[in-house]
């Protein structure tokens, strides 16, 4: 299997997470390329239905290893698994989504087979002798630095959500399903999942959302985020805030975004009273399109900005709703 390129298929309550999705289209054009199949690692307890979507994507192969131990994600499992497979059939590369599961579980693996990582990537390709490149943001997202790999296989890679691309699934493509014989001992698993707790609410994880509205400093107060939460349920967007908003006790750590926060790279991000500080683009300066609102001209957010409007945001935000639900409304 010396040019086959290998997806680690991410599932979440039961659903396979979109980054898996881009993957396997963009590895696909990839297999194509060398001349090999791609194939699709999907792991956990009673996960089999979703082989078939995977294949629906472009799977050629899906490697199943169903086992009581992988139910829950664990490092040692997880990474004690996926390694052997690669071991026993040597894939050309092996790529991840660099999600908060995959930024562990990629660099264990990779210490595993001894194989050379890109974190956190944002294009990837293939040079012209076959080995796998990619480019991945350096400095705070500063610079962009174009990786390559040695000779030694597999090339590995981690892909940021909303990077690539995604193919229309072809329902008419069925993938070969390969059932993998799981054989993990309990003192091969040194962590174990108490208890899960949920955030209430059913926005889209900020880190794969196709639309964030976020919010700084200038929303003044955090019962101000509600206008940001309605203009959020209009576009179907996610909420988002900045390092200062968070400091300041006005939403939860988890909204963070910025370089001690999430990174994220939506279709459209919608920054409201944020100044644009560095720690903060380096988190959505990859974004497709950046709206700035910011009443003070001067702010550096405008020079990332795609458009923006100097304005008082509380002026604006409840404008920019109502144009949006009418619009929604016509159709």
């Amino acid at each position: 299997m010396a040019n086959s390129v290998w997806v680690f298929a991410e599932v979440k309550d039961g659903k396979i997470k979109k980054v898996t999705f881009e993957m396997l289209s963009e590895g696909k054009k990839m297999a194509e390329k060398l001349g090999g199949d791609l194939s699709a690692v999907l792991l956990g307890q009673n996960v089999g239905s979703l082989a078939e979507q995977l294949g629906h994507y472009g799977a050629d192969k899906v490697y199943l290893a169903e086992h009581e131990a992988l139910k829950d994600y664990t490092t040692d499992a997880y990474s004690k698994v996926i390694a052997e497979l690669i071991k026993a059939n040597e894939p050309s590369i092996v790529l991840y989504g660099a999600t908060v599961l995959g930024k562990d579980l990629s660099p264990r693996v990779a210490a595993r087979v001894e194989a050379g990582l890109a974190t956190d990537c944002t294009g990837i390709g293939l040079d012209n002798s076959g080995k796998l490149t990619a480019t991945r943001p350096m400095f705070a997202g500063k610079a962009y630095a174009d990786i390559s790999f040695s000779d030694s296989k597999p090339n590995m890679a981690s892909i940021r959500p909303n990077a690539l691309p995604v193919s229309p699934p072809d329902e008419s493509k069925k993938a070969e399903v390969i059932k993998v014989d799981v054989n993990i001992n309990p003192d091969d698993i040194r962590t174990t999942i108490q208890e899960f707790i949920k955030t209430a609410g059913e926005r889209p994880d900020l880190t794969e959302a196709e639309i964030i509205v976020s919010g700084g400093r200038g929303m003044k107060g955090p019962e101000n985020f509600k206008m940001l939460e309605e203009l959020a349920d209009v576009l179907g967007a996610t909420v988002g805030a900045s390092r200062a908003a968070v400091d300041a006790g006005w939403r939860n750590v988890s909204d963070q975004v910025g370089q001690t926060g999430k990174v994220v790279s939506p279709n459209l991000y919608i920054a409201c009273g944020i100044s644009g500080a560095i720690q903060h683009l380096a988190g959505m300066s990859t974004s497709k399109y950046i709206v700035a609102i910011n009443k003070d001209s001067e702010a550096p957010i405008f020079q990332k900005a795609d458009y923006g409007i100097v304005d008082d945001l509380f002026k604006v935000l409840p404008v920019l709703t109502e144009e949006l639900k009418k619009l929604k409304a016509e159709g």
